[in-house]
């Protein structure tokens, strides 16, 4: 069963636009068309965050929550909670501007952290609950690490050669994080040096997501523009450990599983959400294609081995079981 909910963050007309224009290939060229599609002003946006506790009582609580929210004066881009305060979170957005929020409090954000000078598309809260660490990639080609209780960033990560879509803490490594970018690299950082650890040139594409292994601290996949997701084992990168080919546009999320080693799933603009294990032959285990515009978000629950969410530029988000990890659990 499929549990929808309704979501406005972007036009279905903006999105067909951007299909028309190209089929959101390009995630910079995505967006423009979309915002020219629409004339002068840009598509219509709710800038909008939702609270929303987590397992199965979120759930029940998500329609009376969804009213609940805190505005913003531009798109947002990626949202992450606080590791130390379950109504702490931060957002990030088109302003180039990072937003700290808590939803305790009925009021603006507490402290708005503004040094990208561009759009900001990737944030993340260090999983290791001893640090307060936030990191954050940039459209502006940098990555900046935050500590929420200070006012300013605490450095800057230089390196990329083009646009940043994806930053993701290691759950294995404290201090340790992996990003990917439209410079057709992976690459891996540790924030006790301002340096790059790993520059894996893991596709001839923009590469627009990628994910930790939470078995293996050494595994990271990548999503990207060609169509492809790839496994890279971090102590030999000279060729990926798998590749998993399937979907017909651009691999807009990865994310691997909480439960299960082997199993990841990704979304794509080719409307699907598709599941699969890379340790099998056959390593498709499921495609699930039930929204009408570009599917953009997903992540597995970590409470429910079996439930996911995902949402699309069709103004809906999803939440339900696919069969092959109701077969797992």
């Amino acid at each position: 069963r499929v549990r929808t909910v309704r979501f406005l963050f972007g036009t279905a007309s903006a999105a067909k636009a951007a299909r028309a224009g190209g089929g959101g290939r390009d995630e910079r060229d995505a967006r423009r068309r979309g915002t020219d599609a629409a004339g002068a002003r840009p598509p219509r946006l709710r800038r909008r965050v939702l609270s929303v506790p987590a397992g199965p009582t979120g759930l029940r609580r998500l329609a009376a929550l969804r009213h609940r929210g805190f505005d913003w004066n531009d798109g947002l881009f990626d949202v992450t909670w606080s590791e130390n305060n379950e109504h702490v979170l931060v957002t990030c957005s088109g302003d180039g501007s990072l937003q700290l929020w808590d939803t305790a409090r009925a009021t603006g954000p507490l402290q708005v952290f503004k040094e990208h000078t561009q759009e900001v598309y990737s944030v993340d809260w260090s999983q290791t609950r001893g640090e307060q660490l936030v990191v954050s990639g940039s459209w502006d080609q940098t990555v900046k690490l935050w500590d929420p209780t200070v006012g300013k960033s605490l450095c800057t990560f230089r390196g990329h050669e083009s646009v940043i879509y994806s930053t993701i803490w290691s759950p294995h490594i404290p201090g340790c994080f992996a990003s990917s970018s439209g410079d057709q690299t992976l690459r891996i950082w540790d924030v006790k040096t301002t340096g790059v650890r790993i520059v894996v040139p893991a596709h001839q594409a923009e590469i627009l997501s990628c994910d930790w292994c939470k078995y293996n601290e050494n595994l990271v996949v990548t999503g990207a523009v060609d169509c492809s997701l790839r496994g890279w084992d971090l102590r030999n990168v000279q060729q990926p450990v798998f590749e998993l080919l399937g979907h017909t546009y651009a691999i807009r999320r990865v994310k691997f599983s909480p439960f299960h080693a082997s199993v990841l799933a990704s979304c794509s603009y080719d409307f699907t959400v598709r599941f699969w294990n890379f340790s099998k032959p056959d390593p498709l285990l499921e495609t699930v294609e039930h929204h009408t515009e570009f599917t953009c978000g997903l992540d597995l629950s970590l409470q429910s081995p079996t439930q996911v969410a995902d949402c699309a530029w069709d103004e809906t988000i999803k939440i339900y079981d696919p069969v092959c990890l109701t077969m797992l659990a």
